[in-house]
């Protein structure tokens, strides 16, 4: 059994790494802090997990962590990561990052997207970016993995495939996304607060969004030139899940054979990956709220031969395969065993 600590465990993201973990087959949870709720019980403050412990939140303490513990997730706020992490490593812990603090190679992203200096240059070279489809054996041996953004996810898995093929112009990518509040994180602000959500469809960041960032990075691994996208989410009535709808243009004429060659190519073995393209019935692309609750990503595509544009759907859950889920793959890699281990879910039909 591994032991497992969880440092941040009182927000959205622990608590779905604790439902997740609390019934996975290899791991004790030993450890979870907790400024704001130490001394609470977990189920005081994520009553879905009733009966399934009775442990109490802790204060961050380096020297307990180590002896009780053989990995740490640290679920901390973006910032939050870049000065402990360091000292996790120190105690010969193992970390997966759910913060964007490791995320970027290039430590001037940090100054353009998040607006601070990142201090640790020599981590960022170390660190893994913690997308499985994309980074697999790097993850098996790495000391630190850094998790992507939720909506850098859905538009990295949805894209990949078509960079990789050649199939698209790199420049001229944009993605357009629709996002569950419960991205925004678990203290309330005046943009998540449900009144002001509930009924509208809300643009924010349409520019310069810091997912931006990891998503011309990665894609950028596929191409002998810069990828380039426009980013633009929208705040929309759902608490949990993503759809990302992706507009590209072509290089030259294509077929959807072409695209499920593309597609099965490069996701043919993916556990969480789920192609969604059919000709009838009312699902016939993707939906988040299939994904609820579930590790999968599910994409679809539809050619636009009226304005040459191919356009690419993928859906997740934000707080599963977007965080929690993709953490625990990440876990489950890194273990060497099975990485669906803890993840077998389906989800609900209806919900």
């Amino acid at each position: 059994m591994m032991r497992i600590g969880i440092i941040g465990g009182s927000g959205y993201v622990g608590g779905e790494l604790l439902r997740l973990l609390l019934l996975h087959p290899h791991v004790d949870v030993t450890m979870v802090t907790s400024r704001q709720s130490a001394g609470e019980y977990i189920f005081n403050i994520h009553p879905n997990l009733r009966g399934l412990t009775q442990l109490k939140f802790v204060q961050q303490n380096i020297s307990e962590l180590q002896e009780s513990c053989d990995l740490i997730f640290t679920a901390t706020p973006h910032g939050g990561s870049v000065d402990l992490v360091p000292k996790l490593l120190e105690a010969g812990l193992k970390v997966i990052d759910m913060s964007a603090d490791f995320r970027l190679k290039n430590p001037n992203g940090y100054e353009t997207y998040y607006g601070w200096k990142h201090t640790n240059f020599e981590l960022l070279n170390e660190a893994v970016y913690g997308l499985p489809e994309l980074h697999r054996e790097e993850i098996k041996n790495a000391k630190i993995v850094a998790c992507p953004g939720c909506m850098a996810t859905s538009a990295i898995l949805g894209l990949a495939p078509l960079v990789k093929s050649g199939l698209v112009d790199v420049d001229k990518i944009i993605v357009d996304l629709k996002v569950g509040s419960s991205g925004g994180g678990s203290k309330p602000t005046s943009t998540a607060h449900h009144p002001e959500r509930f009924g509208g469809v809300r643009p924010y960041q349409v520019t310069g969004h810091r997912h931006i960032a990891e998503v011309e990075q990665e894609l950028s691994i596929f191409s002998d030139q810069p990828v380039k996208i426009g980013f633009t989410p929208h705040a929309v009535n759902m608490v949990r899940g993503i759809l990302a709808t992706i507009y590209t243009y072509p290089k030259q004429s294509i077929t959807n054979k072409d695209l499920w060659k593309a597609f099965r190519g490069m996701y043919g073995t993916e556990p969480f990956i789920r192609l969604v393209k059919y000709q009838k019935g009312q699902f016939q692309l993707p939906d988040p709220k299939f994904t609820l609750g579930t590790n999968f990503c599910d994409i679809g595509f539809e050619i636009d031969e009226h304005t040459n544009r191919l356009l690419v759907f993928s859906a997740i859950d934000n707080m599963c395969k977007g965080a929690s889920g993709q953490g625990v793959q990440c876990l489950n890699l890194l273990m060497g065993i099975d990485e669906t281990t803890g993840l077998k879910s389906t989800g609900f039909h209806p919900m």
